[in-house]
C-alpha cells in the first residue's frame, strides 16, 4: 500500500497520533514519514497541532471545527492595523501561533484589507477570519470596481486578462505615489493557498501543487481574496522577501518570476513576446517559468533572449522548467 494511504488508514483508527507512534506502527523512517506527512498536511487531508516535539496528527475530518469571525466593515477611515489588532486579541494569536506564522498572516491580512480600503472604490467590505487546528485563513470581499478592471482602466491596458498578467509580474500599482505594488505578489508567495477572484477571472496559487491556476468563473462583482497557511509551516516572511528582494539589490524588490503559461501555452510571434515582457524592464532579474509551455517560435525567442536582452544588458534573464524543444530554440537565438 502507498505510504500516504497507510498513514491515513492508521489515523482513521485513532483520534490522533505523534510522529513517533506513526513510525513505530508503519515502519517508516523519520525522514520518509516527514515527507509524506508534510504532503498530506499541505493537501488538507491531515492536520497537525502542537509544537515540534509534541506535535500530533489527525485526519482533517476529525479536527475540531475552526473558530470563525465574520465582520462587515465600512472602508471610510478604516485602519487595517487596528482591525488586525482586534483579531489578534480576540484569537490570542500571539500565544497560539508560532511567531513566523503570526508574522505571515499579519502581513497578508493587512495588505489585502488595505487593498480593499484604498483601491476598491467601495464604501464597504467584509472579512472572515478562521483559526483551525491545522490552518489559519481569512477572506476579504469588497463589492467595488474589481481588481483587474481597476488595473486595466487606470493603466490603460486592453483587457482584464492583460491586467492579470501585469499584476502577477509584481510592482504593479494604480497608486504609485503611495504604494509599491508588492502586496499581492508577496502574499501569494507566503501562502499555502491564495485565491484572487474578480469579475470572471480567478487566479489561485497552490503551494501543495506548486503551481498557479487561472480560470473563468461566473461574474462576481468586486473582488474576493482568500488566504490560507498551515500553522505548522516553517516558512519565514523574511526568507520570502529575501528571495525576491535580496541583499545584492539592497533589499529592494528587483527580482520577479513570470509564469509564462498564464498568457498562452504556445508562442510564435514577436508581438506575443513584447506582451510578455511589458514593464519587466523595471526589474534587475527575471525568471521565466516555462512549465506547461510546449513550444516557442523563433521570432518570440529572438525577441526575448536577444532583442530584449541586448536592450537591457544589466537585466539577468533565466529560465525554469523548459523542455528540449524550448532549450534548442533558446540556444539558436542566443548570441554565442
Amino acid at each position: 500500500m502507498d505510504p500516504k494511504r497507510k498513514i491515513l488508514a492508521c489515523l482513521s483508527r485513532r483520534a490522533s497520533a505523534t510522529g513517533g507512534e506513526l513510525r513505530a506502527h508503519l515502519g517508516l523512517s523519520r525522514q520518509a514519514l516527514s515527507v509524506h506527512l508534510r504532503s498530506l498536511v499541505e493537501a488538507g487531508k491531515v492536520v497537525r497541532s502542537g509544537t515540534t516535539r509534541g506535535a500530533r496528527y489527525a485526519l482533517a475530518s476529525r479536527a475540531p471545527a475552526p473558530v470563525v469571525v465574520s465582520r462587515p466593515l465600512l472602508t471610510r477611515g478604516l485602519d487595517e492595523g487596528r482591525v488586525w489588532d482586534d483579531l489578534a486579541a480576540r484569537f490570542n494569536l500571539g500565544r497560539v501561533l508560532r511567531p513566523n506564522v503570526e508574522a505571515i498572516v499579519r502581513y497578508a491580512f493587512t495588505e489585502m484589507l488595505n487593498n480593499a480600503i484604498e483601491h476598491s472604490e467601495s464604501d464597504r467590505c467584509a472579512i472572515r477570519f478562521s483559526l483551525g487546528a491545522g490552518a489559519v485563513s481569512f477572506e476579504v470581499h469588497d463589492p467595488g470596481i474589481g481588481a483587474f478592471h481597476s488595473i486595466a482602466s487606470k493603466l490603460h491596458l486592453p483587457d482584464e486578462e492583460t491586467a492579470l498578467v501585469e499584476l502577477l509580474k509584481g510592482r504593479t500599482t494604480t497608486m504609485r505615489e503611495a504604494h509599491t505594488g508588492e502586496g499581492i505578489f508577496f502574499t501569494s508567495k507566503v501562502a499555502d493557498r491564495f485565491v484572487l477572484r474578480s469579475h470572471r477571472i480567478q487566479v489561485e496559487w497552490n503551494r501543495a501543487r506548486d503551481d498557479v491556476f487561472v480560470s473563468k468563473r461566473r461574474f462576481l462583482r468586486g473582488t474576493d481574496v482568500g488566504f490560507a497557511v498551515q500553522r505548522s509551516t516553517r516558512r519565514r516572511l523574511e526568507e520570502v522577501f529575501g528571495e525576491f528582494a535580496p541583499k545584492e539589490y539592497d533589499f529592494q524588490f528587483q527580482k520577479t518570476k513570470v509564469q509564462v503559461k498564464l498568457l498562452q501555452r504556445d508562442y510564435v510571434s514577436r508581438s506575443e513576446a513584447r506582451r510578455l515582457l511589458a514593464n519587466l524592464e523595471k526589474f534587475s532579474e527575471i525568471v521565466l517559468d516555462f512549465r506547461d509551455v510546449k513550444s516557442v517560435g523563433q521570432g518570440f525567442a529572438d525577441e526575448v533572449f536577444r532583442v530584449f536582452a541586448s536592450r537591457h544588458p544589466a537585466i539577468v534573464i533565466s529560465t525554469e522548467n523548459t523542455n528540449p524543444v524550448l532549450d534548442a530554440m533558446i540556444r539558436h537565438v542566443t548570441p554565442a
